[in-house]
């Protein structure tokens, strides 16, 4: 894939070091040419010096052809405006932004645009973390109607099927881990 990441800071130049080595062709803008100095001498992408939502810079980092492009500045308009240039100018296929304001993530979602808003997915996981539960959260699915939580099956539950616990629209269980290999079960298998 050819991906474009707009800001080179902690997540920028984290993220583009990972597509890079997954080997992608990634290229980062940023406006601040020291900035590429956090990608590291492992970094063997592309680095545009400009302003991320400009249609000139843009066309530079090679937008006409790219597959993806992550908004990832500290400025949530920034971010939005540059997703929404690439979805909407360049049809770029695949965009998203990382957006602070979680209500800001929200509007621009309705928008179309694929948002991340760390301050919302700290906030909850904090949440999770100083209320008591015995169920642990992985991850939350949409906004927070879906949750996948890990738990131990109790004694109670060994030598029953899986289609004993699930309920329709409520439960259902997508995984089992026994000796450390995790499988995707079927009604019939057993605790």
């Amino acid at each position: 894939m050819k991906v474009i990441i707009v800001g080179c800071g902690r997540v920028g130049s984290i993220l583009a070091n990972n597509l890079s080595q997954r080997g992608h062709q990634v290229t980062v803008i940023d406006n601040d040419p020291l900035a590429f100095e956090g990608l590291g001498p492992a970094y063997k992408g592309n680095r545009v010096v400009g302003v991320g939502f400009d249609r000139d810079i843009l066309i530079q980092a090679g937008i006409q052809n790219s597959d993806a492009l992550a908004a990832v500045t500290v400025s949530d308009e920034a971010n939005v405006v540059a997703a929404r240039t690439a979805k909407q100018v360049f049809h770029v296929p695949r965009v998203a932004a990382r957006v602070y304001d979680p209500h800001k993530a929200e509007i621009y979602r309705r928008l179309g645009i694929a948002t991340i808003s760390p301050v919302a997915i700290g906030a909850d996981r904090l949440a999770e973390l100083l209320t008591f539960t015995h169920l642990d959260t992985k991850t939350s699915l949409g906004s927070g109607e879906v949750e996948i939580v890990e738990v131990s099956i109790p004694p109670g539950l060994e030598g029953r099927m899986v289609s004993d616990v699930d309920v329709p629209g409520e439960l259902l269980v997508v995984s089992l881990t026994r000796a450390g290999k995790t499988i995707i079960p079927n009604p019939n298998t057993s605790f």
